[in-house]
């Protein structure tokens, strides 16, 4: 992210080794490996309503649908379309999708829309920080 021009996001200390070792504890932690069996990417996918997501700003969700929600992604940086062999783990569970990203990672933005991802609104973190908003229903 820092490479790409995103210096806002992920920072003092976010993601905690505390919140990842509790994603994988409560089983919404999922790995990606290469071919050579290399950890390619980190995820948290999370089905059920998400409180962050209750209220959203200058827009709205296209629906109501139950949907899954895609957290705390990462990647090591050596392959490309690591969102979108997410994406498609993620819709193997639930046809309808959330994420959010800061306003600052575009790399994300523009990722998620090429996707199909449709830009909703702006939801806000449990600490009161800004995310745009997606879904892909």
């Amino acid at each position: 992210m820092r490479e790409s021009g995103n210096v806002s996001q992920w920072i003092n200390g976010y993601p905690s080794r505390e919140l990842i070792v509790e994603d994988i504890a409560s089983g919404i932690s999922y790995v990606g490996v290469d071919d050579k069996g290399e950890i390619a990417m980190v995820f948290a996918f999370i089905t059920g309503e998400d409180p962050t997501y209750a209220v959203i700003e200058n827009g709205r969700w296209p629906d109501n649908r139950p949907y899954g929600t895609i957290h705390r992604i990462g990647s090591n940086g050596k392959h490309r379309g690591m969102l979108r062999r997410c994406v498609e783990f993620c819709l193997s569970i639930i046809d309808n999708i959330r994420l959010d990203t800061h306003a600052d990672n575009i790399t994300m933005q523009k990722a998620a829309e090429s996707l199909g991802f449709e830009r909703c609104g702006i939801i806000h973190c449990i600490d009161g920080s800004p995310r745009i908003a997606y879904q892909r229903s």
